[in-house]
């Protein structure tokens, strides 16, 4: 089970528990406070409820910004939601100055969907907490659900200078300029970070991950002849094996180097003939065109995998006339003897 501390959540809140507020709270209160926020973590709300009554209700505090920002906060997950905003709006107004009123407010604002008012409020949280880096990621993940890809790369680059050693820093960076489709500089950063990298033996799937999207990256910007260099230069260190095959097939065909293609595709059915895909790869490396070819290369995989849906379903796509009509009372007996659910949806298909 993953400790709850190691949490970003637990962090963030942490971080606010020792930040200097504009109106800061005793030793006492504040010990109070960080409770709210591990109750909040942990989920039990109405204890959160009861260690913010008891700072509210000292007259001295019954105004603290970030305390009913927090209870507002609490009130939220309980569903009682015109009484969370009324809470933190008056945390908001009695300290324009907290950047934890400003995110719990864009917290609300998200939660109800109003992505462009959360965005404003994470904005006005980093006025006055410009390297907070809970924000900085809230921010990044509205911005590319709203499409903002400029703002998110902007975003982006923040984290990667304030984190330049953290994986995520890096393939985030790389990722919202290849969201822009600016090809050459997310090949540019996601170059360096590779060169940055030590491999951690035969098993390490984070850097085989990074070499397959360096890929996708590389076949994107059209480079295909690059990207195949950069297959054969990487394969021994990527993991997915199948992956690997796959982006061969896929660049052996579209660069017409077909008998590539054919052998490549042939050893991938062997490995599941019941990937429709291959079929239809296969067909294109071997150049058929009329149905009869068609035919006679499915009627082949049938007769050796004589258990594959594929092939047989494959073949009713191309068969005519007699020959459909029998093909067709076959695999309809075949299905029904074994009581297969979805015969005729398929069949439709």
């Amino acid at each position: 089970r993953k400790l709850f501390w190691h949490t970003p959540v637990l962090l963030w809140l942490l971080k606010i528990a020792t930040m200097p507020s504009s109106n800061p709270l005793p030793p006492k209160e504040n010990s109070l406070f960080k409770r709210i926020l591990k109750c909040y973590e942990q989920k039990q709300y109405k204890n959160g409820l009861k260690f913010a009554k008891q700072i509210l209700s000292n007259p001295k505090f019954s105004e603290h910004g970030e305390t009913l920002a927090m209870k507002g906060l609490t009130l939220n997950c309980l569903g009682r939601k015109e009484e969370a905003y009324e809470y933190v709006r008056r945390g908001l107004r009695n300290d324009l100055r907290s950047h934890v009123c400003w995110h719990v407010y864009g917290l609300l604002q998200r939660s109800d969907k109003k992505y462009d008012e959360a965005i404003k409020c994470y904005r006005n949280a980093l006025k006055w907490e410009k390297d907070n880096i809970q924000i900085l990621r809230d921010l990044s993940l509205l911005q590319i659900q709203m499409r903002d890809l400029e703002g998110y790369r902007d975003t982006r680059y923040q984290l990667f200078m304030l984190r330049p050693t953290q994986r995520v820093s890096w393939i985030g960076f790389a990722m919202s300029y290849h969201l822009l489709k600016d090809y050459e500089m997310a090949l540019k950063i996601l170059d360096s970070f590779r060169k940055t990298l030590f491999s951690q033996g035969a098993y390490d799937y984070e850097h085989s991950e990074l070499l397959l999207y360096q890929n996708m990256v590389i076949q994107e910007s059209g480079a295909l002849e690059d990207a195949l260099k950069h297959l054969e230069e990487f394969h021994l260190e990527i993991c997915d094996k199948l992956s690997i095959k796959e982006t061969w097939g896929n660049l052996y065909l579209k660069l017409g180097k077909f008998s590539s293609a054919e052998e490549v595709y042939r050893e991938l059915l062997e490995r599941n003939p019941e990937n429709t895909g291959y079929y239809s790869s296969l067909q294109e490396a071997l150049q058929l065109h009329t149905p009869e070819q068609k035919l006679k290369l499915l009627a082949e995989y049938r007769e050796k995998n004589p258990k594959a849906l594929a092939p047989a379903r494959l073949y009713l796509n191309f068969a005519e006339g007699e020959v459909f009509r029998q093909e067709v009372d076959r695999y309809l007996r075949r299905g029904l003897h074994k009581g297969v659910p979805p015969l005729f949806v398929d069949l439709r298909s």
